[in-house]
């Protein structure tokens, strides 16, 4: 199938836009690879400390020829979704060993999870520890005694940062390795009706705990599509993950079969070997496309619009929000999975999952499939199932149609024409609207504002009965500046409680909604944000503001914004506690949402 000439279109504007620093970029890893393996330009001293603790390995690492991965890692037992990560070294280095090779943990990284900081001061470190995982792993590969590099993380921040740090050492291989969601619990659906009950005061808390604790109930990735699960499906149209990779559940032979099979494939794909893959081959500009394209058929987490362009910066790529929103014009919505529906990724994975939705999307030309990925050439390596054989990973062709199409449907019969990501801009700046949740009678609300600048103010309002017309809440500094631009999911079950009453609301704000985002039209990201003087900082009480997520626009109506001064608000008491001392430096030079909020790129 030609490529569609949308898709041609943005990866040409892409490649345009980015050829400088991609030049830069490619020409620095080149240097970089002519070198050849790392560990031949240390001393023996270096050497020396570097394999001391490793045992009966110490022979097969002073062979220059024997491959040495390096594993970074996120496990901590805190999250369910890193918590099997916590046997993984030992499985990566026994099948390394099998194979003639050998595996060093290089380092560890930090791994916070939103749905504990969630509403909660630590919230406000969130974004910035995307940085600081992409500067753990670039010091542990640092000691450049590793021929390929694996990475284990899963949720919001750790893999775009894994993913910028895998970047930035792209002369290597590097391979991500998932662990898997957990099982299914109580539905959805279910869950969220509790909390709106919880947030009118119709349950306490012990019912709403009980709910939370039967949705969030054992090892692995929360099972509703959010960041985390949209980081599996965007490492599998990206080429990083092995095929089929992403939704296999923690702690099955199938999922440990998948862990041995890519550290096998990391150890082949070396400079030592005849398939070297370098990861600043594979991460091109056709790679990220692919995985906007991901995004958009899946309706996936708003999150990666920040995330992505970091990424991609990493890698001399320069993304722009109109590269999504013209993606998602012509990107079929192909999946219904909770906030988008009622289905979790299990079932979405049990309908055919990523494997179907990645063959159809190539034959309708809407993926680039030539791109170079960590299993081989071409993307339609990831249209296969992994089956276990006596053991081992083999690959048989997958599902030629939906196994359920409630959840999952071919591109020739979405559940939408376009994948309800739209740019917004107007004279209140630029933002973002994930649509693909929300009814189409509310993409567009015009009604006057309340100014809010913390969530609690609103959550505040709500129960003092003071909402309760047509409103448009404006919600202000909360962008990466002020904050550190916490996500605002606290804010969803007052909102829809709002809407279920039958008023026409919407959330405007310079910050992020949670990778759940849900049925209330939300504009986030709005940029500049309010600490910079954006227009979002000039808006009253009062004025009307008319989103409209069809046309892509975000106006305040009838006011000459240049007449007003910017509003400003007390942000000192947003630089102590809970370790926000130690931030003041990201802040301080924090870039634009629209271009990835990113600090080291």
């Amino acid at each position: 199938m030609p490529l569609h000439p949308t898709i041609a279109a943005v990866t040409d504007r892409v490649r345009a836009r980015s050829e400088g620093p991609r030049r830069k970029y490619l020409d620095t890893m080149a240097r970089a690879a002519a070198e050849g393996p790392r560990r031949a330009h240390l001393t023996c001293g270096n050497q020396a400390h570097a394999y001391a603790a490793m045992g009966d390995d110490k022979a097969a690492l002073t062979s220059a020829p024997t491959p040495n991965l390096g594993i970074v890692t996120a496990y901590n037992d805190m999250l369910s979704a890193h918590q099997p990560f916590e046997r993984y070294p030992d499985l990566i280095r026994a099948a390394a060993r099998a194979s003639g090779g050998t595996a060093q943990v290089a380092g560890g990284v930090p791994a916070m999870c939103d749905g504990v900081t969630q509403g909660q001061t630590g919230m406000e470190l969130s974004l910035f520890s995307r940085d600081v995982i992409a500067l753990a792993a670039g010091v542990g590969l640092s000691h450049n005694v590793f021929d390929a590099s694996v990475y284990l993380g899963v949720c919001d921040k750790i893999v775009p940062g894994l993913v910028i740090a895998a970047a930035t050492f792209g002369y290597i291989p590097g391979i991500f390795i998932p662990a898997g969601p957990m099982t299914s619990g109580l539905p959805n659906d279910q869950k969220a009706k509790v909390r709106q009950q919880f947030a009118t005061g119709e349950v306490g808390r012990d019912e709403l705990m009980a709910a939370e604790m039967a949705s969030y109930h054992g090892p692995g990735t929360c099972t509703f599509y959010g960041t985390a699960n949209t980081n599996q499906m965007l490492m599998e149209f990206m080429g990083l993950h092995m095929p089929g990779a992403s939704f296999v559940n923690p702690g099955t032979p199938l999922r440990d079969a998948l862990t041995t099979a890519a550290t096998e494939r990391a150890l082949s794909i070396t400079a030592l070997g005849n398939d070297y893959r370098p990861v600043c081959d594979i991460l091109d500009e056709r790679a990220f496309v692919n995985g906007l394209v991901g995004l958009m058929a899946t309706g996936g987490s708003t999150n990666l619009v920040i995330h992505l362009p970091a990424m991609a910066r990493a890698a001399g790529i320069i993304l722009d929000l109109e590269d999504f929103s013209d993606l998602s014009e012509v990107t079929p919505l192909m999946a219904k999975v909770y906030p988008n529906g009622l289905a979790d990724v299990n079932h979405f994975h049990a309908a055919g999952g990523l494997g179907f939705m990645i063959g159809e999307l190539l034959n309708a030309g809407l993926l680039h499939p030539d791109t170079k990925t960590v299993a081989g050439d071409g993307l339609d390596l990831y249209t296969k199932d992994p089956k276990l054989t006596d053991g081992r990973i083999t690959y048989a062709d997958g599902t030629g149609e939906t196994l359920n199409d409630k959840i999952l449907r071919p591109a020739s019969n979405p559940f939408h024409s376009h994948g309800g990501l739209t740019q917004l801009s107007g004279n209140l700046g630029r933002g973002v609207i994930k649509t693909s949740a929300v009814a189409e009678e509310r993409h567009v609300i015009e009604a006057p504002a309340r100014v809010f600048h913390t969530q609690d103010a609103v959550k505040e309002a709500f129960k003092a009965g003071e909402l309760t017309s047509d409103t448009v809440i404006v919600v202000r500094f909360q962008g990466p500046k002020s904050n550190g631009m916490p996500e605002l999911h606290g804010l969803t079950p007052t909102l829809a409680v709002l809407q279920d009453r039958g008023l026409k609301v919407a959330l405007v704000t310079d910050g992020r909604m949670s990778g759940a985002s849900g049925k209330v039209p939300s504009a986030i990201h709005v940029c500049p944000e309010a600490a910079d003087h954006g227009p979002i900082s000039l808006i009253k009480d009062g004025d009307i503001i008319r989103l409209d997520a069809t046309k892509g626009t975000i106006d305040v109506l009838s006011v000459d914004l240049a007449t007003r001064s910017p509003a400003t608000a007390d942000l000192s008491g947003n630089g102590t506690g809970v370790g926000r001392e130690l931030f003041e430096c990201f802040r301080q030079n924090v870039g634009l949402a629209a271009d990835g909020a990113g600090v080291v790129v």
